[in-house]
C-alpha cells in the first residue's frame, strides 16, 4: 500500500514509517519543516510539506493514498487553552481525512489513549472518555470509527501512558525530565497508581497490522506492560540519575496532574489473540535502565 502518515517523524511515527517500509509498503509523510522533510527522505519515504492545520494538504495526501495512519498531535498543550486548541486542530484533521476516504473502503488508522476504567484494567471493548479536558479527543475518535458505516475501514490503536524507546518517551519521560530539572525523582500521591506501557517498535507493528487487516470500526490496545506502579518507575529514574525519590504534589504536573494521579491499567488480550500481535522489545522498567546518569 501507499500510506499517508501524519506525525511520521516523532518517536512513534518514525517507528511506524520504518515498519511500513520494512514490510513492502511505501509512505507519504506529512512534514511541517525542512528538517522534518529531510528526515523523511533519509528514512526512505516521501515527504509532503504541510502542517496538521493545512486541511487542503491533508485532503491531497489522503486522496493519493491507499490508506492513512494519523498520529500527529500538537505537543504544546501545557495550558487548558493550548490543549483545547490542539484537540480542535486534530478534530478538524480527522474530519478532513475521513471525508476524503468515504465510500472507498480504504483504511484509516487513528491513535487514541487507553480508557480509564476504575477498579480494573481497561479492555478494547471499553469506550473512550468523552467528557472532561480530553473528552474532545474521545469524541473525535469515536466519530472517526463511526465512518465504518460509510465505507471507511476505520480502526483505532489505543496507546498507553508511556510509549518508550531507549529509556525515553511518554509520561515516564516526563517524570525523568522533571527529575533532572528539580533534583528529585518525584511521583504524584502515593505512587501506587499503575501506568501501562509499550515499546515504540512493538506499537509500530500493531499500527501496520491494523492498517492491513483490522475490521472497520474496531479498537485495539498497544499495551505490552499492563501497569507498573509509578513509584517503581520513579525509583529506577532516581537510581539512574542519582537523585532522591519522593512523593510530590499532583499540581507539580500542571495540566497533566489529574491524569498522572489516576490508576489506569490496561489489557491487550483481545488484540494479541485477534491480530496475532506479540510485543518482543524490552519492558518499560527494563528500558528505563538506559537513562544516562
Amino acid at each position: 500500500m501507499r500510506v499517508f502518515v501524519t506525525g511520521g517523524t516523532g518517536l512513534i511515527g518514525s517507528a511506524v514509517v520504518a515498519e511500513l517500509l520494512g514490510n513492502g509498503h511505501t509512505a507519504l509523510v506529512l512534514a511541517r519543516s525542512d528538517a522534518s522533510a529531510a528526515a523523511v527522505r533519509q528514512a526512505g519515504a516521501e515527504p509532503l510539506r504541510g502542517a496538521l492545520a493545512d486541511l487542503d494538504v491533508l485532503r491531497a495526501g489522503a486522496a493519493g493514498a491507499d490508506g492513512v495512519i494519523h498520529l500527529a498531535f500538537d505537543p504544546a498543550f501545557a495550558t487548558p487553552e493550548s490543549l483545547a486548541h490542539a484537540i480542535a486542530e486534530e478534530t478538524a484533521a480527522l474530519e478532513t481525512l475521513g471525508a476524503e476516504l468515504i465510500g472507498s473502503d480504504r483504511p484509516l488508522v487513528t491513535v487514541a489513549g487507553t480508557p480509564l476504567t476504575p477498579g480494573r484494567a481497561s479492555t478494547e471493548d471499553d469506550p473512550l472518555q468523552t467528557e472532561g479536558p480530553v473528552g474532545g479527543r474521545g469524541r473525535a475518535f469515536t466519530a472517526a470509527l463511526g465512518l465504518a458505516s460509510r465505507a471507511v475501514r476505520t480502526s483505532a490503536v489505543r496507546m498507553p501512558r508511556t510509549v518508550h524507546r531507549d529509556g525515553a518517551g511518554g509520561f515516564a519521560g516526563v517524570l525523568a525530565a522533571g527529575a533532572r530539572r528539580t533534583g528529585v525523582s518525584g511521583y504524584p500521591g502515593e505512587g501506587t497508581q499503575r501506568w501501562p506501557a509499550v515499546h515504540a517498535l512493538d506499537a509500530a507493528v500493531l499500527f501496520r497490522l491494523a492498517l492491513e487487516s483490522a475490521p472497520a470500526g474496531t479498537s485495539w490496545h498497544a499495551v505490552a506492560d499492563e501497569g507498573d506502579q509509578v513509584r517503581d518507575l520513579a525509583a529506577v529514574i532516581g537510581r539512574r540519575l542519582g537523585l532522591p525519590v519522593e512523593s510530590v504534589p499532583t499540581e507539580t504536573y500542571g495540566t497533566l496532574g489529574p491524569i498522572f494521579a489516576a490508576d489506569q491499567p490496561s489489557s491487550s488480550a483481545h488484540t494479541r489473540q485477534a491480530l496475532g500481535w506479540e510485543p518482543k522489545h524490552p519492558s518499560l522498567l527494563a528500558d528505563l535502565e538506559n537513562i544516562e546518569p
